[in-house]
């Protein structure tokens, strides 16, 4: 069964939202990012990932949004197989975003070292969402990063 180990909400002041969310829920600071792409952080109550971003980029965002764009970005599921969640997205009518997968260097087994996003899809009214069978930084199941 899939479970949700991730939110991330797309911001234009990573530092004040990570610090509004450390500050107020008593959230976990597990990883600070800046790249050439992203900015912010991943914080954890200690069963979900919750990333606080500010993408550099309108593609790494999302065309639709653009890197100007501020709310919930997208959630991330964790699977137990990429291959099989993929063929069931792909029949219920699920896009993968090759847009922001090419952006972001992702493709089915590529887990990213720090073991977070897999894949990027688009559901039903143009929900992102990504799938992982490594799972997210800060919670339970993460077979990564440890």
């Amino acid at each position: 069964m899939a479970q949700i180990r991730h939110i991330a909400i797309q911001t234009q002041d990573e530092e004040a939202t990570a610090r509004f969310y450390i500050e107020n829920f008593g959230l976990t600071q597990v990883r600070k990012l800046d790249s050439e792409r992203t900015a912010g952080y991943f914080l954890t109550d200690g069963n979900i990932n919750l990333a606080i971003l500010r993408f550099k980029n309108d593609v790494v965002a999302g065309a639709e949004r653009g890197k100007g764009w501020s709310g919930i970005h997208h959630i991330g599921f964790q699977v137990d197989s990429l291959e099989e969640t993929a063929e069931k997205l792909a029949a219920s009518g699920a896009r993968p975003r090759d847009d922001i997968n090419a952006a972001l260097g992702l493709h089915h087994g590529a887990a990213r070292a720090q073991g977070n996003v897999e894949v990027r899809y688009s559901g039903p009214d143009n929900v992102n969402f990504d799938i992982s069978e490594t799972g997210w930084l800060g919670t339970p199941s993460n077979k990564i990063g440890r």
